[in-house]
């Protein structure tokens, strides 16, 4: 028996369970519409949920530190998203997607992002239990700010005015952070300022979330090994050894993929404004875990240069909301015109 066809006997099984559960009149009742949205707004949570147990899982695993906790991190990703591919059939058509790659400059164009991927990845094990859990969250907070900015600049998209409050509002507090401490966490500026470009390369690219993550996971994963044999063998024996942190470092690779897997999901089935306000709980969560959980120092002076950063935000969950209710307002005028 083949693998996809185990695969789809496992779907028809799930599919079968959960309609024997009883669930919400909302859900029953409602249109293919509304259940799709519904779902999407749960599998939105979800990720990011499991995006924030992930950014404190590096304070669970000591002694390994952020950068070994990052290696760590990329093997099992690697091991449990093509674990996962295979599961479900998959994994064939990512490889046909860059088997399409035929050239030395389409392998270079690809391969352009990953060292931003890679620095990200890092920067998100490290930071919690280095310090600067506060200011890589607000790097975060700042990540749709700039994606907005560079939206206008490389895209020719036009601001609304809300959106140019934002980007000011945005723009005050972080000068107000400049001003009051004399500098600006690299942190903050490393998130905020590369993974737009990430992103952006991506899309100019045309390559899937899911395929280049496999293209970069597959690329880390070499080294990562290497530099666990090479440079931190203590970090292998303490690993292998401790049924412990083989548990907790095959969690790290799971939990990686369901929150990636997941959050792309959403992705795909919210419309572009609701997917990009439910975003905003990633960077809330991370922030207060970073103060709370993981201790990391919050001064008091730090609130009116962040709290100009957070009436920003709200502008743009403001500027969505609008969006969406001129939308429903659009589809509901198609509804009652006649057809002809």
């Amino acid at each position: 028996m083949s693998i996809s066809i185990l695969s789809n006997a496992f779907a028809n099984t799930l599919v079968t369970t959960v309609s024997r559960i009883p669930l919400p009149a909302i859900w029953t009742a409602g249109s293919t519409q509304q259940r799709t949205l519904i779902l999407g707004v749960v599998l939105a949570v979800l990720s990011n949920v499991l995006f924030g147990i992930l950014y404190a899982y590096s304070s669970f695993l000591a002694p390994l530190s952020g950068t070994q906790v990052f290696i760590w991190r990329m093997l099992a990703m690697w091991v449990a998203l093509v674990g996962y591919l295979v599961i479900s059939g998959r994994l064939g058509l990512h490889i046909d997607k860059l088997k399409a790659l035929r050239t030395a400059k389409q392998w270079a164009w690809l391969l352009l992002p990953t060292p931003i991927f890679l620095s990200q990845f890092w920067l998100f094990m490290w930071a919690p239990v280095n310090g600067q859990g506060v200011q890589t969250a607000m790097g975060y907070f700042l990540f749709p700010l700039t994606m907005v900015l560079f939206g206008c600049l490389l895209f020719g998209e036009k601001l609304s005015r809300l959106q140019w409050l934002a980007v000011g509002f945005a723009a005050l507090g972080v000068g107000s952070e400049i001003v009051r401490t004399q500098i600006i966490s690299w942190a903050t500026l490393w998130v905020c300022g590369t993974y737009p470009v990430y992103y952006i390369l991506r899309r100019l690219q045309g390559i899937g979330a899911v395929t280049g993550l496999l293209v970069d996971l597959s690329i880390c994963a070499p080294f990562a090994l290497a530099y666990l044999l090479l440079f931190a063998p203590s970090s292998l024996g303490l690993v292998s050894g401790s049924a412990f942190f083989i548990m907790m470092i095959a969690g790290l690779g799971v939990l990686s993929v369901w929150a990636m897997k997941t959050n792309v999901d959403a992705s795909q089935m919210l419309p572009v404004n609701v997917y990009g306000m439910m975003s905003y709980l990633e960077p809330a969560l991370l922030f207060v875990l970073a103060i709370t959980v993981l201790g990391n120092p919050f001064e008091s002076a730090m609130i009116y240069s962040y709290g100009l950063i957070w009436v920003g935000i709200a502008c743009l969950i403001a500027h969505g909301i609008r969006q969406l209710r001129q939308a429903r307002r659009n589809m509901q005028s198609l509804a009652k015109e006649p057809i002809t």
